[in-house]
Order: structure tokens, then C-alpha cells, then sequence
């Protein structure tokens, strides 16, 4: 059975952030477990499990609604992935490589929240 997330490009380059966060978090302190670690894993998670959730609904209007949370989840991992560095648990070259991929996961979350807005009637139909 086809599932349609797997073909969109933001899918796939989350799916490869969840990995790199899961490697990058395995090396916090014990201590973050139910922390840090835990609550950047399930952002992480978050991002691509509303996507293919989202890509999975019949409506435009649905599929934009779960893309919103996508993106709130990605914002909820920068700010998580910024604390992780301040607090010295992320050196900065790590940082700047989960930053430079979630950037582009959010970068292709837009263009397909910008795509299914044209869908959507306008208002003033």
C-alpha cells in the first residue's frame, strides 16, 4: 500500500533528523533521560509523525492543520536543540548540522503549507 508522506521530501529529511537526534541525544547526561533528552526525541518525532498523518487526511484544510503542529513541533526542537548547546551537551559543530537540517525541514514544511493554502477556497468565495 502507498502511503503518501513517503514521497514528500520533508518526510525523508525528517525521518533523517529523528535518526541524527536520537544519535545526538544518546550522549546527554543521564541525568536528562526524562529531560532534555526525552522531550527533543519527541519533538523530533512529532515533526514527521504529523506530516504523514497529515498527508494520510482527505482534506486540504485537515492536511494544513497537521502540518501547523509539524511545524510547532520544529520549533519545540530548535528551542530544545539552543538549550542543549547553551547547556553544553551539543558541541557546536552537532548543533550546527541538526540545525542545518531541521532549517531545511522547515524550509519544506512551508512551501507545503504555502501549497495547500492555494487550495483552500478564498474567503471571499
Amino acid at each position: 500500500m502507498d502511503k503518501p508522506h513517503r514521497r514528500l521530501a520533508a518526510w525523508r529529511q525528517g525521518m533523517t533528523l529523528v535518526r541524527e537526534v536520537y544519535a545526538a541525544t544518546a550522549g546527554f547526561p543521564a541525568a536528562e533521560r526524562f529531560g532534555l533528552t526525552s522531550q527533543a526525541r519527541r519533538a523530533a518525532v512529532s515533526v514527521v509523525a504529523n506530516l504523514a498523518e497529515g498527508a494520510a487526511r482527505q482534506s486540504p484544510r485537515d492536511y494544513l492543520r497537521f502540518l501547523k503542529v509539524s511545524a510547532g513541533s520544529a520549533s519545540e526542537l530548535d528551542t530544545l536543540l539552543e538549550i542543549s548547546r547553551q547547556a553544553g551537551f551539543l558541541d557546536h559543530a552537532l548543533w550546527a548540522t541538526l540545525d542545518t537540517r531541521l532549517a531545511e525541514v522547515d524550509r519544506l514544511l512551508f512551501g507545503l503549507r504555502r501549497h495547500l493554502r492555494r487550495q483552500l477556497p478564498s474567503p471571499n468565495s
